[in-house]
């Protein structure tokens, strides 16, 4: 190992991680050195994510630069005129982020390939927008999202505008391999603009996406749009120039965004952890609502590709909804606004699935994927016909794209268009929640849950012990279809199967009487058994909303108690 470690130390360009490194060697630290050097990061469908430090299990210059050689020598060898077509660069506003990013450009601009690179900062869905924008072989985004201060990551988007899917990560992580046992070829940034080969996105770029998200025909709702209050944050990350410029541009005039996370910064020193979905993290967002009287409490995390809200309830607190009942708002709202007859909408495994009971309701084509927003916009784009065209698909780890002109999620368009939803309800005398009700009084009382077990590392894997005693009943309720997806067959109670059309993945799916519904998916990245619970209650005319609710949640509470205590 220590020769490994000899070689690392020569050829790191960071002075910062070669002293890290030497004081570990110093220390005689090889508990450290051993975590740093036993094995790479590991490249995959969502690229690079890992703390930054020294070593090839890090994120560091040295693994950046091989992982830029590695992504050019494949785009090179897999598209055709991918030097010419070009990659897009952007970052977020972490510490290295913008370093790393630069050296991602001086990789791919000695290996010929043309860059479009982001003069400062840029949302993630900005820099996705590129690609279909340039017709680029490519796009990398420099992020680690909500992750916390200490992670960076490096994002890989395909010539089709989406994420990355197999087997195109095997097949750069082969390439990454290769390019970490030769020397790095760089180009001066300097040297690059000179041969043509490097192309700086100023903010002209960045007024395109601001111009195209106007156009879009899917947030021309301009209904009453200063009657309502926008409290924002960009959660101390890149959002916040693009969120209010775009609410102003719809007519939004009550705008409320929190000024001490209004500015990038890479330790988000007012949060614990900086993802919307943490308790706490909404904290000051839902305050300054409070205090101007706000109808809606937003946040994008902080690189702007997902989306969070409260929305005030009649006594005056504001409550985060789900990123199911947001999803769900959504697809009743945008299918209304559209001839649904001729949309195609969708959600993952693991999201609730009253969006397929609103797609079927409206006579939309309704299609589900697996876990990752890479899933559901490249299957979005094989779906998709002239009769039939992609409007809108989500994930409940609030993940949400509206229309086709960024192929990721996007925080920024969801947005304006959940303010826009907002606005037209209240024209109506409505609220947010006064509409989830009407939703559910029509397709019952939805509940959707996580739970997490922790696993002994030593156990044989718990997929393969489920299958082996495969239930009949859960929690009092009987299993009506049973979906395998490693198996990619589908079981009813009758014993008929069926074949599954998605790719092959560890999960059990169980969809039990009464319209609940259990998935079960060992964790790929640690020891642990995550499962999603999913109840639906009949809603009773002459029950409240918080009847309805307490009934469906009970259920949910002995739905969770019971399976957990059978696995």
């Amino acid at each position: 190992m220590m020769e490994q470690v000899t070689r690392w130390l020569e050829k790191d360009p960071d002075p910062r991680t070669r002293e890290e490194l030497q004081h570990l060697i110093d220390e005689q630290n090889i508990a450290e050195l051993e975590d740093r050097f036993s094995r790479r990061l590991e490249f995959g469908t969502a690229g690079l994510r890992g703390k930054v430090g020294c070593g090839p299990n890090r994120m560091n210059r040295l693994v950046i630069q091989e992982t830029a050689t590695g992504l050019g020598h494949y785009l090179i060898e897999q598209i055709k005129d991918a030097a010419q077509r070009g990659v897009v660069i952007g970052y977020d506003g972490r510490p290295d982020s913008c370093q790393f990013a630069h050296d991602t450009a001086s990789v791919l601009t000695s290996l010929g390939i043309k860059v479009y690179l982001t003069h400062k900062v840029a949302a993630t869905p900005i820099v996705a927008f590129g690609v279909k924008h340039f017709n680029a072989a490519a796009a990398v985004v420099v992020t680690a999202s909500h992750n916390p201060p200490e992670y960076n990551g490096f994002k890989v988007y395909w010539e089709n505008g989406a994420q990355i899917i197999p087997p195109h990560d095997s097949g750069i992580a082969a390439e990454i391999e290769q390019a970490a046992t030769k020397p790095v070829p760089l180009m001066s940034l300097d040297d690059a603009e000179k041969h043509g080969l490097l192309v700086w996105l100023k903010d002209d770029y960045y007024q395109t996406y601001r111009s195209t998200m106007n156009t879009n025909p899917l947030l021309a709702n301009h209904t009453a749009p200063e009657s309502i209050g926008v409290a924002y944050t960009a959660m101390h990350g890149v959002g916040a120039e693009m969120a209010e410029t775009l609410l102003q541009d719809a007519g939004f005039t009550k705008v409320y965004s929190v000024k001490e996370q209004r500015e990038p910064d890479g330790s988000f020193p007012t949060v614990n952890f900086p993802n919307p979905e943490e308790d706490g993290a909404m904290d000051m967002v839902i305050a300054l609502a409070k205090v101007n009287n706000a109808d809606i409490a937003c946040a994008n995390d902080p690189d702007a590709d997902r989306f969070a809200v409260a929305a005030r309830k009649p006594d005056g607190e504001h409550q985060m909804l789900t990123g199911d009942q947001v999803g769900s708002l959504f697809g009743y709202y945008l299918l209304n606004k559209t001839d649904a007859s001729k949309q195609l909408v969708g959600n993952t495994i693991v999201s609730s699935t009253l969006l397929s009971k609103i797609a079927r309701s409206m006579g939309a084509e309704y299609y589900q994927t697996l876990t990752g927003f890479k899933w559901l916009t490249n299957i979005a784009m094989q779906k998709q016909t002239a009769e039939k065209q992609f409007l809108f698909a989500y994930e409940e780890a609030l993940g949400y794209t509206v229309g086709n002109k960024v192929w990721d999620k996007d925080g920024l368009s969801a947005l304006v268009a959940f303010a826009q939803l907002t606005a037209e309800l209240k024209s109506q005398g409505k609220t947010v929640w006064d509409q989830l009700e009407a939703i559910y009084r029509q397709h019952g009382m939805y509940v959707n849950a996580q739970h997490s077990t922790a696993l002994d590392p030593k156990d044989p894997p718990v997929g393969d012990k489920l299958r082996a005693a495969q239930p009949t009943m859960i929690a009092g309720r009987s299993v009506e279809l049973l979906e395998d997806l490693k198996a990619l067959t589908r079981t009813y109670a009758d014993g008929k199967t069926e074949s599954i059309d998605l790719p092959a993945s560890d999960v059990l799916i169980y969809h039990l009487s009464g319209g609940a519904r259990v998935i079960v998916r060992p964790s790929g990245t640690e020891p642990k058994l995550k499962c999603y619970y999913e109840v639906v209650e009949p809603f009773d005319p002459a029950e409240s909303f918080a009847e309805a609710y307490e009934k469906a949640d009970l259920a949910m509470d002995l739905l969770i108690a019971e399976h957990q205590h059978t696995i």
